[in-house]
């Protein structure tokens, strides 16, 4: 049932807070835009013209090569009503900046004349917005003085141009007037007729962007027609700000504009919220691809800049990206215009989305900006975007592509964009009868039959025949209404199927987040102290549910402000109430899960379409079909005598005292909840301090300039601080517990996000103030220009006998230049950071860097953060503190380049001379590869030689070709040193190398540890060769406790289930946890040693591959004579297997000893799944019972049972062997 409504509350409850008038003030004159100049490059000095007197002033030092019709001019606010509203005070210098972003445009009867439309929004500082939406058009300019004034600039114009062209060569000469304005630039008042611009504004809290468009273009049409219209334009001014309100919630709303009803309607509880720019019109003009490529910066909160020469185009895409990330909020500066005045902005050190006009001609090459290395440039009218370096793909990115361009296809938009659409909007039809108005209301609201519509039809060709030519000037015929009227509710469906499929997205990788919220504090003030010490949301356990082709994006997506924003209001929602759209987030999660019925599918995270798509454009289509409320019709005032005369073409002077307030307004004070509730909000806005305070990034004074890019400078420190305490916790988080045996380092996926993050905090904080820059990297333009200052001629180590690489920037820089990685300024930049960082140099570097003040001063403008210097102190201070933990960073990265290792050979002192009677070789292996046998020069221990990449360094072969019974060695360790990282590796052996001695052994699998500087001696107990095993005669029952020999095999095997259970990216080197310390292979050692019989006599160590080596044999012979005297075990797969693999390592050509036998027996065993099955043989064996005590464990049935049930575990992971532990074997 349709009802009349009015708005009888506060400011806050009505459809507009402001009507707003811009244009041009007679009373001071023109007044040359000086920021718009400079945005040219055309300098221009402030003078102001204002009728005779004015002329007298002196030009000297203007500049007049552009024609004054092609200059900007300061335009100024003319009126706006009311004077102001509660909560909403009005901002004139933002709004006229806003409305009129190019200032005052001049033209004359040859130039388009066309009206323009573009809206524009303002964020206030507790982060909500308004909307603006300003209607441009062309008014004749009637003050004789403005004309006289004109024609001087212009007459000065013409001087400049004669007598620079006197002063030109003849080739110059035709140059220049190849490129002068064209003839419509000229003005001769005796000819031309001169129009100046004026923009009709409306000021909403919501963005109803069709009704305002109507509105403002009704009202001009009706200043443009010859014909007054049926009241004062005064009455439809008043009834749009005090007696329209806004449409409740889930309910449409029609008011009456000048020439026709216009419709407006409002989301309800439970749908997305409202927004009515087209977003059909951003994926025609960008395309698909682009359109979730630009999502993704946003998402991750790159630096957004937007580039059209449309201001609605602008517009059209920021807001259309921002709507998509539902239900998260951009929490950054967000200018989707941005005008000359405020163009400094450019030069923020901070996430930013910003829109920026293009002028006709312009190329993207010619606009040079500070920040770059973490810019999105969207190029709207060419149909380009340019993405960061290394952007993350969107989860499930082909899928979600594929599903919008379905949706696309059925509406009639190209998925590929590049497309110009027409606007999905028109101005209402000009009826010639109220008549016809009230018939055209009644069509829409569905209360007219066939017989009434056939009626309608005809008087609606009656008033064409009688209106004659006027119909076809702005009016329309009922078919055109009808089809206009389908194109907009076509336009409203596309927009909300298109925002489903995103919120679907979303809803599907975020559904399970509230299980990951931490709920640390017991109240809202003990959250607020400790913020920024505490973790609010589990990320780590978040992840590790995760597809891992989702990871890259998540983790990265996971440290934006938005995420912690979003997840700072669901804890807040303890204490106060949920944010608007995370309310609605919960909600609708919550009535997901009710009917999902695939808890599978919903695990696994596997794409699913949206299936709200027909509901949601359901109930738009039902509330634009009819109307559900009515507001009170536009109705004479009290107004003067001869006032609202009407004169066609001109914009009326507006009675003020009738539209300063509204007749019976009531202002009802805020409820008593409602004002706790705001004050609760305010204080953990001023706590949080997410963004600047938007409204003084609108201002262009001196001071508010100044004050913004200070705030910029604290902004960056801030960061600095929390970002380099959040590494230092995650990492020193991961040292204090030993997962997979004490592998204390943070590896792959959240180093890389970290780091990331602290290079991007870089490069704002070099481009901030910023005037001279080479390439797209302000650190590594930076970098340059010092170089280039100092003039030093150091190279980087590249040759034998060089120690490692100089430690200084210059030489760092030099490196990062010859590596052969084709790297842009951008990717030199982060390889820079990268390898200093892993030196533990960064921030001496850095300071390094600052040192030339000179060459400061030269890159930098004088409010830049590089000059502050206390602050800058601080900065490079809290870098610092990065030197207290280690990083891979650049060795991991980088993988393709070549770095030079030198190994060291160091034996026992007391028998150093034994070095001289071997020929050792040896073969480093690591994360990315293995080096090749490299043969260590006789007579000499080390060896200096170069190589890819091989990341972190995990295991070394060495070995030596002599075997003679005098070439032997004992072998305390081997260093190797990365040359370019400073690294150094110690792999521990303590063992023999060489016939005779020992095991026997000719080649060992030695496994590596990262050294800390200084930490020699002490480098952890893990990741080394495990020390050689005594013989059992020195007591080994004393030192070997049963129950100790248990807990060491399940910890290993629980490492190996740990390390599987990890991100592929975060996992670290199973062989260590294999072949190390406190490894499997160790663990079951010291399983089979438990109880073994030994000759006591000679006291030498005895070895497990001798006794299984014996069991295998006994069971081969006992298989041949065909009885297995008395075993339980009957020849089998398992025996079969046992043998064959034993023989296989017997019969490999390497000569890695007893040891090394039984090492490359349990890997292969648990790798094949054998391992298990193989222990109950041996202990099984007839052999077992002669060679160990009664109480030995492989003689406890329990004891082996409880064994394989441990190795069983291990079976549902795929166990891959490093090349070095398996090479040679033939199975």
């Amino acid at each position: 049932m349709n009802g009349t409504a009015a708005a009888t509350g506060s400011a806050s409850c009505r459809f507009a807070h402001y009507f707003v008038v811009c244009g041009l003030d007679t009373e001071t004159g023109l007044e040359p835009d000086e920021g718009a100049e400079m945005c040219e490059v055309i300098q221009y000095s402030t003078v102001r013209l204002f009728g005779m007197c004015s002329l007298c002033v002196s030009f000297a030092g203007e500049s007049f090569e552009q024609s004054p019709i092609r200059r900007s001019f300061k335009s100024k606010v003319l009126v706006h009503y009311p004077e102001s509203t509660d909560r909403n005070p009005f901002n004139k210098d933002a709004i006229n900046m806003l409305c009129m972003p190019r200032g005052l445009s001049f033209r004359t009867q040859a130039d388009r004349l066309d009206p323009q439309f573009h809206s524009f929004t303002i964020v206030f500082d507790d982060g909500t917005r308004s909307y603006g939406f300003v209607h441009t058009f062309y008014e004749e300019v009637t003050s004789p003085q403005i004309i006289t004034a004109m024609q001087t600039l212009y007459q000065m114009h013409q001087v400049e141009r004669q007598s620079s062209s006197s002063a030109s060569s003849p080739s110059s000469s035709a140059s220049s007037s190849a490129s002068s304005p064209s003839t419509s630039s000229s003005f001769d008042p005796a000819r031309d007729t001169l129009y100046v611009s004026k923009a009709l504004c409306l000021l909403t809290p919501l963005p109803f962007l069709q009704a305002a468009r109507q509105f403002l273009s009704q009202l001009h049409q009706a200043v443009a027609s010859q014909t007054a219209p049926p009241l004062p334009l005064e009455s439809y001014i008043h009834n749009i700000l005090f007696e329209v309100p806004l449409p409740p919630p889930g309910r449409s709303l029609r008011f009456h504009g000048v020439q026709g009803p216009i419709l407006c309607q409002r989301p309800g509880p439970g749908e997305l919220p409202l927004n009515e720019f087209p977003l059909g019109e951003a994926f025609s003009l960008l395309g698909v691809d682009n359109m979730v490529q630009l999502l993704t910066c946003a998402l991750l909160e790159t630096q957004v800049l937007l580039c059209s020469q449309d201001y609605q185009r602008l517009m059209t895409v920021a807001e259309g990206i921002t709507t998509l990330l539902f239900p998260f909020q951009w929490q950054h500066i967000y200018l989707p215009i941005v005008s000359a005045p405020i163009h400094h902005l450019l030069d923020a050190p901070v996430p930013f989305m910003m829109g920026i006009q293009r002028r006709e001609g312009a190329q993207r090459s010619s606009l040079h900006l500070p920040h770059e290395a973490n810019l999105c440039f969207v190029d709207i009218d060419n149909h380009c975007v340019e993405a960061p370096e290394d952007l993350p793909v969107f989860p499930d990115q082909m899928e979600l592509i594929q599903e919008l361009s379905e949706i696309l296809v059925r509406f009639g938009i190209p998925p590929q964009g590049g497309v110009i659409t027409k606007p999905t909007t028109t101005p209402s039809p000009r009826l010639s009868s109220l008549v016809l108005e009230d018939l055209m209301e009644d069509r829409r609201n569905g209360n007219l039959g066939g017989e009434e519509l056939a009626v309608l039809e005809r008087l609606q060709a009656l008033a064409r025949r009688c209106g004659g030519g006027k119909m076809s000037d702005g009016g329309k015929t009922l078919g055109h209404v009808f089809e206009e009227d389908d194109e907009e509710l076509k336009a409203a469906k596309l927009n909300i199927q298109l925002r489903e499929v995103f919120a679907g997205r979303f809803a599907a990788m975020f559904g399970r987040y509230e299980e990951f919220v931490i709920h640390s504090a017991l109240d809202l003030d003990s959250w607020l102290s400790n913020r920024e010490g505490t973790f609010s949301f589990d990320k780590g356990s978040f992840l590790s549910i995760q597809p891992v082709s989702h990871l890259t994006f998540l983790s990265r997506f996971l440290e934006t402000s938005m995420f912690s924003s979003f997840v700072d209001g669901k804890v807040i929602a303890r204490w106060a109430d949920r944010e608007p759209m995370q309310q609605l987030f919960d909600t609708r999660l919550e009535r997901e899960r009710l009917y999902d019925t695939d808890e599978e599918e919903s695990r696994t995270g596997r794409y699913r379409k949206c299936t709200s798509l027909f509901e949601s454009a359901q109930a738009i289509e039902h509330r634009l079909v009819k109307a559900d409320h009515t507001a009170i019709h536009p109705h004479l005032l009290d107004m003067r005598i001869g006032q609202g005369r009407h004169q066609p073409g001109y914009f009326p002077k507006l009675q003020a005292d009738v539209l300063a307030h509204g007749q019976n307004t009531n202002k009802k004070q805020l409820h008593t909840h409602i004002a706790l509730h705001l004050q609760s909000r305010k204080k953990i806005l001023d706590h949080q301090k997410k963004n600047l305070r938007q409204s003084k990034l609108l201002d262009p004074s001196p001071q508010a300039i100044t004050q913004t890019h200070r705030e910029f400078v604290d902004g960056l420190l801030s960061e600095c601080r929390l970002k380099t305490k959040r590494m230092l916790m995650e990492r020193m988080g991961k040292e204090s517990v030993e997962l997979g045996q004490g592998e204390a380092n943070i590896t792959g996926l959240q180093e890389n996000t970290l780091i990331h993050g602290l290079c991007d905090l870089l490069e704002r904080t070099w481009g901030h103030g910023l005037q001279l820059k080479q390439g797209k990297s302000a650190l590594w333009s930076h970098l340059l220009h010092y170089q280039a200052a100092q003039g030093k001629t150091e190279a980087p180590a590249e040759c034998p006998g060089q120690k490692l690489l100089s430690n200084s920037s210059c030489c760092f820089s030099r490196f990062i230049q010859a590596m052969s990685e084709g790297l842009s300024e951008v990717g030199q930049a982060r390889a820079w950071i990268h390898l200093a960082l892993e030196k533990k140099m960064l921030s001496q570097h850095l300071k390094e860097l600052l040192t030339n003040q000179e060459l400061l001063r030269q890159l930098y403008k004088p409010h830049a953060f590089l000059l502050c210097e206390e602050e800058r102190e601080q900065f490079l201070f809290h870098l610092l503190s990065l030197n207290t933990v280690d990083y891979l960073c650049f060795t991991r990265v980088f993988t393709s380049i070549s770095i030079p290792y030198r190994v060291v050979i160091i034996p026992m002192k007391k028998l150093s001379i034994a070095m001289a009677t071997v020929n050792p070789w040896v073969c480093l292996s690591g994360e990315l590869g293995d080096s090749g046998v490299r043969q260590i020069p006789k007579n000499t221990q080390e060896i200096f030689f170069q190589c890819k990449n091989l990341g972190r360094l995990s295991t070394l072969q060495l070995g030596q070709e002599n075997s003679g019974l005098l070439a032997k060695c004992l072998i305390d360790c081997v260093m190797v040193y990365n040359e370019i990282t400073g690294h150094t590796y110690k792999f521990p052996c303590g063992r023999w190398l060489g016939k005779g001695v020992g095991d026997g052994s000719l080649e060992r699998v030695l496994i590596g540890q990262l050294v800390s500087p200084g930490g020699e001696e002490d480098a952890g107990r893990w990741t080394g060769t495990p020390p050689e095993l005594a013989s059992p005669s020195q007591s080994v029952m004393t030192v070997l406790g049963s129950l100790g020999i248990h807990e060491d095999m399940r910890e290993a095997a629980n490492n190996l289930v740990k390390h599987f259970h990890k991100p592929e990216q975060e996992r670290g080197n199973l062989t260590v946890l294999l072949c190390g310390e406190g490894g499997l292979v160790l663990s079951l050692e010291k399983f089979l040693l438990h109880g073994f019989r030994s000759n006591r006599l000679f006291q030498r160590n005895v070895f497990v591959w001798d006794f299984v080596e014996k069991a295998v044999s006994s069971m081969e012979t006992a298989d041949q004579m065909g009885d297995l005297h008395g075993s339980t075990h009957t020849k089998g797969p398992p025996c079969d297997s046992l043998c064959h693999y034993v023989n296989a390592i017997n019969a490999s050509p390497r000569n890695i000893g007893k040891e090394g036998k039984f090492q490359l027996f349990v890997c292969l065993g648990i790798r094949d799944r054998h391992l298990p099955q193989w222990l109950p043989l041996l202990a099984e064996c007839p052999l077992t019972a002669r060679t160990y005590e009664d109480s030995a464990l492989l003689r406890d049935r329990a004891a082996v049972h409880s064994l394989c049930r441990i190795l069983h575990t291990l079976h549902e992971f795929t166990i891959t062997l490093e090349a070095a532990l398996v090479k040679g074997i033939e199975l």
